[in-house]
Protein backbone atom coordinates (compact mmCIF):
# COMPACT_ATOMS: atom_id res chain seq x y z
CA UNK A 1 0.00 0.00 0.00
CA UNK A 2 2.83 2.33 0.79
CA UNK A 3 4.23 1.76 -2.68
CA UNK A 4 0.95 2.81 -4.15
CA UNK A 5 0.90 6.02 -2.14
CA UNK A 6 4.50 6.77 -3.07
CA UNK A 7 3.66 6.30 -6.73
CA UNK A 8 0.70 8.67 -6.52
CA UNK A 9 2.74 11.29 -4.62
CA UNK A 10 5.56 11.06 -7.13
CA UNK A 11 3.15 11.63 -9.98
CA UNK A 12 1.63 14.64 -8.26
CA UNK A 13 5.05 16.20 -7.64
CA UNK A 14 6.14 15.68 -11.25
CA UNK A 15 3.10 17.37 -12.80
CA UNK A 16 5.14 20.51 -13.33
CA UNK A 17 7.18 18.68 -15.95
CA UNK A 18 5.93 19.00 -19.49
CA UNK A 19 5.34 15.76 -21.35
CA UNK A 20 7.84 15.21 -24.14
CA UNK A 21 6.64 16.86 -27.37
CA UNK A 22 6.86 14.83 -30.56
CA UNK A 23 9.41 16.25 -32.92
CA UNK A 24 7.78 18.05 -35.85
CA UNK A 25 9.43 17.20 -39.14
CA UNK A 26 9.47 19.94 -41.73
CA UNK A 27 8.66 19.10 -45.33
CA UNK A 28 10.51 20.80 -48.17
CA UNK A 29 8.82 22.38 -51.18
CA UNK A 30 10.27 19.68 -53.47
CA UNK A 31 8.81 16.89 -51.32
CA UNK A 32 5.38 18.56 -51.40
CA UNK A 33 5.56 18.90 -55.19
CA UNK A 34 6.63 15.26 -55.54
CA UNK A 35 3.74 14.09 -53.35
CA UNK A 36 1.23 16.23 -55.30
CA UNK A 37 2.59 14.99 -58.63
CA UNK A 38 2.33 11.37 -57.46
CA UNK A 39 -1.26 11.89 -56.33
CA UNK A 40 -2.15 13.51 -59.66
CA UNK A 41 -0.64 10.56 -61.57
CA UNK A 42 -2.61 8.12 -59.42
CA UNK A 43 -5.81 10.11 -60.01
CA UNK A 44 -5.19 10.29 -63.77
CA UNK A 45 -4.51 6.54 -63.92
CA UNK A 46 -7.74 5.84 -62.02
CA UNK A 47 -9.75 8.07 -64.36
CA UNK A 48 -8.15 6.50 -67.44
CA UNK A 49 -8.88 3.01 -66.14
CA UNK A 50 -12.53 3.83 -65.43
CA UNK A 51 -12.96 5.41 -68.88
CA UNK A 52 -11.36 2.36 -70.51
CA UNK A 53 -13.67 0.05 -68.60
CA UNK A 54 -16.71 2.07 -69.64
CA UNK A 55 -15.65 2.03 -73.30
CA UNK A 56 -14.98 -1.71 -73.19
CA UNK A 57 -18.35 -2.41 -71.58
CA UNK A 58 -20.08 -0.26 -74.22
CA UNK A 59 -18.31 -2.13 -77.03
CA UNK A 60 -19.23 -5.48 -75.49
CA UNK A 61 -22.84 -4.36 -75.15
CA UNK A 62 -22.93 -3.46 -78.84
CA UNK A 63 -21.33 -6.78 -79.77
CA UNK A 64 -23.87 -8.67 -77.69
CA UNK A 65 -26.87 -7.08 -79.38
CA UNK A 66 -28.75 -9.52 -81.57
CA UNK A 67 -28.55 -8.41 -85.19
CA UNK A 68 -29.74 -11.73 -86.60
CA UNK A 69 -33.01 -11.94 -88.43
CA UNK A 70 -36.10 -13.93 -87.58
CA UNK A 71 -37.35 -16.54 -90.03
CA UNK A 72 -40.00 -14.19 -91.36
CA UNK A 73 -37.43 -11.41 -91.85
CA UNK A 74 -35.10 -13.80 -93.71
CA UNK A 75 -37.96 -14.79 -95.98
CA UNK A 76 -38.75 -11.13 -96.64
CA UNK A 77 -35.08 -10.37 -97.37
CA UNK A 78 -34.93 -13.23 -99.88
CA UNK A 79 -38.02 -11.92 -101.69
CA UNK A 80 -36.43 -8.47 -101.86
CA UNK A 81 -33.25 -9.98 -103.32
CA UNK A 82 -35.34 -11.86 -105.91
CA UNK A 83 -36.88 -8.53 -106.96
CA UNK A 84 -33.43 -7.18 -107.85
CA UNK A 85 -33.26 -9.80 -110.67
CA UNK A 86 -29.51 -9.31 -111.27
CA UNK A 87 -28.26 -10.26 -107.80
CA UNK A 88 -28.36 -13.25 -105.51
CA UNK A 89 -27.40 -13.92 -101.92
CA UNK A 90 -23.66 -14.61 -101.50
CA UNK A 91 -23.70 -15.57 -97.81
CA UNK A 92 -25.61 -18.00 -95.65
CA UNK A 93 -29.07 -16.75 -94.71
CA UNK A 94 -28.18 -17.09 -91.01
CA UNK A 95 -25.52 -14.40 -91.46
CA UNK A 96 -27.97 -11.78 -92.73
CA UNK A 97 -28.29 -8.85 -90.36
CA UNK A 98 -30.92 -6.23 -89.66
CA UNK A 99 -28.66 -3.72 -91.38
CA UNK A 100 -28.64 -5.81 -94.57
CA UNK A 101 -32.42 -6.07 -94.48
CA UNK A 102 -32.72 -2.31 -94.04
CA UNK A 103 -30.46 -1.77 -97.06
CA UNK A 104 -32.58 -4.09 -99.18
CA UNK A 105 -35.72 -2.26 -98.11
CA UNK A 106 -34.10 1.07 -98.95
CA UNK A 107 -33.08 -0.20 -102.40
CA UNK A 108 -36.59 -1.37 -103.18
CA UNK A 109 -38.01 1.94 -102.01
CA UNK A 110 -35.56 4.33 -103.69
CA UNK A 111 -34.02 2.16 -106.46
CA UNK A 112 -30.54 3.43 -105.61
CA UNK A 113 -28.04 1.10 -107.33
CA UNK A 114 -25.27 2.27 -104.99
CA UNK A 115 -26.89 0.30 -102.18
CA UNK A 116 -26.54 -2.94 -104.15
CA UNK A 117 -22.98 -2.09 -105.15
CA UNK A 118 -22.06 -1.59 -101.49
CA UNK A 119 -23.70 -4.88 -100.54
CA UNK A 120 -21.68 -6.64 -103.26
CA UNK A 121 -18.49 -5.04 -101.87
CA UNK A 122 -19.45 -6.20 -98.40
CA UNK A 123 -19.95 -9.72 -99.75
CA UNK A 124 -23.63 -10.04 -98.96
CA UNK A 125 -24.77 -10.10 -102.59
CA UNK A 126 -23.18 -11.27 -105.81
CA UNK A 127 -24.11 -10.71 -109.42
CA UNK A 128 -25.92 -13.59 -111.14
CA UNK A 129 -23.96 -12.86 -114.29
CA UNK A 130 -20.52 -12.69 -112.69
CA UNK A 131 -18.59 -15.84 -113.64
CA UNK A 132 -15.76 -15.40 -111.10
CA UNK A 133 -15.87 -17.89 -108.26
Amino acid sequence: MSKLLKGILDRLRNTNQKPPQPEVKSVSQEEVEAIVAARLREHAATIEQSVTEKVNSAVQAQDQEDYSLTAKQVEFALTLIEKTRNFELAIDTAKLTVKDLNKLIAYNKFKNKGILVNMVKKGVLKSKFDKTP
